[in-house]
């Protein structure tokens, strides 16, 4: 599981373009995929090669809520979540009153907090970072996140302080789900229907995160966990009503599993809620699987599993090559339609492709549909081969980098995805320089 690392502070101080700065370190071409929409509350970014996921704490909307119950649950959720807390704070306004509550919260936490203080844009406001040490941190940093000053040293500070990476608990043989979804589209019913299946010999074992329990079964031979990770510890309204914070959950089950269920509800069909979390699987390059619960309790004719998949075909135009499986997890009807979609989605995950075949794939492709001038020079593949599995990476090495346009990176994905089949799982194409 990634460390993780949660910007908190009072509003306006500049958390988002603080969020912002930091995940524009990592930039993928798959940003550009249409359909993919982003609320941008957590995302990976990367620092001297060492990936982390990244919460804003400041586009959590607690509406309904007194000013100082917003910042509470904000910085409670961090506390909660977070590895490292970055806590931001406004150069220009100085120490406030309100900086040294939020600071106790933190501080009680017992969990690294760095203090940014942010809008040092000039050497006018440089000394007002001193003030700040009156907070009691042990790291104050002078940043500015609109002009990117004293970012680097901000981010060497956060990577020292995450914690020894756990180990891996499981064969690599064994697959991974993470079921998510919404609140209330079934997702536990759904994992209970998984492990009740008649065939199914179950085990609850530790998993690899403080406080959670992932559950192992076994089924004709083949060893699955389902993920889960640890709850929040204080329940109360104010997360219950809270939507977006079913992201954050959803988050951490992804990094951590194989294949992805994305659960949808038939009766209360496609919310945006929906394409947020499939995007972040997408981003996250996961096998991933569609399911459509509640199967049962709606109206049915020979056209209507045709029109939910045309719908989702629409909805999710960024997932042509994810499968699609109806069920009703509470009744079990149709569950055993679920398992071979599972397998074939993890082979493809899985998959390695022969040096000579791919060459010959992408060679035979660039022959059938050559690439146009682009940038008044035209695009060379030299050489390809795959570089890792889960997901498939391909590695291109061409005359230049910046010349191949995103609709011709499209059209090689989807010629590698007719000769290999590559239902059900992302594939990674990553362009290098020849030199």
């Amino acid at each position: 599981m990634l460390p993780i690392v949660a910007i908190v502070g009072r509003p306006n101080v500049g958390k988002s373009t603080l969020f912002n700065r930091i995940v524009e370190k990592r930039v993928s071409i798959t940003d550009d995929l249409p359909g993919v929409t982003r609320d941008r509350i957590y995302a990976k970014a990367t620092w001297l090669n060492r990936e982390f996921s990244l919460i804003d704490t400041g586009g959590i909307e607690l509406s309904d809520a007194p000013f100082l119950t917003e910042i509470k649950a904000q910085a409670e959720i961090a506390i909660e979540e977070a590895d490292v807390i970055l806590f931001t704070v406004d150069g220009k306004d100085g120490l406030l009153p309100g900086d040294k509550e939020i600071m106790q919260m933190l501080y009680n936490s017992k969990k690294p907090v760095l203090v940014a203080v942010n809008k040092v844009d000039s050497q006018k406001y440089q000394d007002s970072i001193y003030d700040f040490y009156e907070l009691g941190a042990d790291h104050v940093f002078s940043i500015s996140s609109v002009h990117g000053t004293g970012i680097g040293d901000l981010l060497d500070e956060i990577i020292h302080q995450f914690p020894e990476k756990d180990e891996e608990i499981y064969e690599d043989t064994d697959i991974k789900l993470s079921i998510i979804g919404r609140p209330n589209v079934g997702k536990s019913s759904l994992t209970n229907a998984l492990l009740g299946y008649e065939r199914v010999i179950v085990s609850d074992i530790e998993g690899t995160t403080t406080d959670s329990v992932d559950t192992e079964f076994t089924l004709d031979d083949q060893k699955y966990v389902v993920i889960d990770t640890a709850g929040m510890k204080k329940r109360g309204k104010i997360y219950e009503n809270l939507d977006k914070y079913a992201n954050l959950r959803a988050m951490q089950a992804i990094d951590r599993s194989d294949v992805s269920l994305l659960v949808l509800d038939a009766e209360s069909g496609i919310r945006q809620l929906d394409k947020n979390i499939a995007g972040y699987a997408l981003e996250n390059k996961k096998a991933l699987i569609v399911v459509i619960n509640k199967w049962d309790t709606i109206e049915r004719d020979q056209y209507t599993m045709k029109e939910w998949e045309d719908k989702i075909r629409t909805e999710f135009r960024f997932l042509k090559y994810i499968p699609i499986v109806y069920l009703s997890a509470k009744t079990k009807a149709r569950i055993k339609t679920i398992f071979p979609v599972i397998q074939k989605a993890y082979e493809n995950y899985s998959k390695r492709v022969s040096t000579s075949l791919l060459n010959e794939t992408i060679q035979d492709a660039m022959i059938l549909n050559p690439p146009k001038m682009h940038k008044q020079r035209l695009l060379k593949v030299y050489y390809a081969t795959q570089v890792k599995t889960k997901c498939p990476t391909f590695v291109l090495f061409v005359n230049d980098t910046n010349i191949m346009h995103f609709s011709y990176y499209r059209y090689l994905e989807n010629k590698l995805r007719e000769q290999f089949d590559f239902y059900g799982t992302p594939i990674s194409i990553i362009l290098r320089n020849r030199k």
